[in-house]
């Protein structure tokens, strides 16, 4: 019979850093604090430095380890600022949690204008690759690390409304594999999470408009929507040691939505 001791330490994140983008609430947020609370050091990013100052200050204050560092994921300089800046605080970088991403548009393709499209391009695939492609040799020279990409369901099957985040989302998915093409010789992992309908500010015009409320929840098998801290667990598990052998993979957090 497996040492059930030994399996729970597989999921501990003691002396590991992890850097999670889009961290100062909702899923980033939630994913960050658990992360934290298994052992990790954890470097918060947003693009306001109070708002992640915040977050650290509650984590700290939970005896949890914590520093916000202000970054725009659509800015190159910034995320190179940002793997500078958790670098010269804990050392180096074992796991990353892309997590933020634009939508500045809800509405018909066409109502995309070249601006909108750039942005949402630039912030959730753009930048994630240049995060990532600038902590591989960090993560290759600690022995690997664990990438884990924030993707959605958007991202396998298109959804009204937010045709380019889609888009987005669906690039996203494609990079995982990639990445995990390219870099498992160095064990470095690569993973993608695709959250349904989760009650964040960011998701406001889903679940706050009653006709795609009700649309969105008439074909949840589990007949609810999700809250941030459904995604923590199965992000805690990619991100240790428990997910060793996992690399490539996609996976669901959706209640079921898209088992219709």
């Amino acid at each position: 019979m497996p040492d059930q001791n030994h399996i729970s330490q597989l999921f501990r994140l003691d002396g590991k850093v992890a850097l999670v983008t889009g961290a100062s609430k909702g899923i980033g947020a939630a994913m960050a604090r658990g992360l934290a609370e298994f052992g990790a050091s954890t470097v918060l990013s947003s693009r306001k430095q109070d708002a992640v100052d915040a977050v650290a200050a509650e984590f700290k204050s939970d005896g949890l380890e914590a520093t916000g560092i202000a970054a725009n994921m659509g800015n190159i300089d910034d995320i190179q600022s940002l793997v500078d800046g958790t670098v010269a605080v804990y050392g180096g970088i074992d796991i990353i949690i892309n997590n933020a991403a634009a939508n500045p548009v809800f509405g018909p393709l066409q109502n995309t204008d070249e601006r909108a499209f750039d942005k949402i391009i630039d912030v959730n695939l753009k930048g994630p690759f240049e995060l990532c492609k600038k902590a591989y040799p960090i993560m290759k020279q600690r022995g690997g690390g664990s990438i884990i990409h924030i993707s959605s369901i958007g991202g396998l099957t298109p959804e009204t409304g937010i045709g380019i985040y889609s888009v987005s989302k669906a690039a996203i998915i494609s990079m995982t594999k990639a990445m995990a093409q390219d870099w498992g010789a160095d064990n470095v992992r690569s993973n993608a999470i695709c959250p349904g309908l989760i009650k964040t500010k960011f998701s406001e015009a889903l679940w706050n408009n009653e006709s795609s409320f009700d649309r969105f929840v008439n074909r949840i098998p589990l007949g609810r929507i999700g809250e941030p801290e459904d995604i923590t667990g199965l992000a805690v598990y990619l991100a240790s040691a428990a997910s060793a052998y996992c690399s490539g993979g996609v996976y669901m957090v959706d209640g079921g939505y898209l088992a219709n």
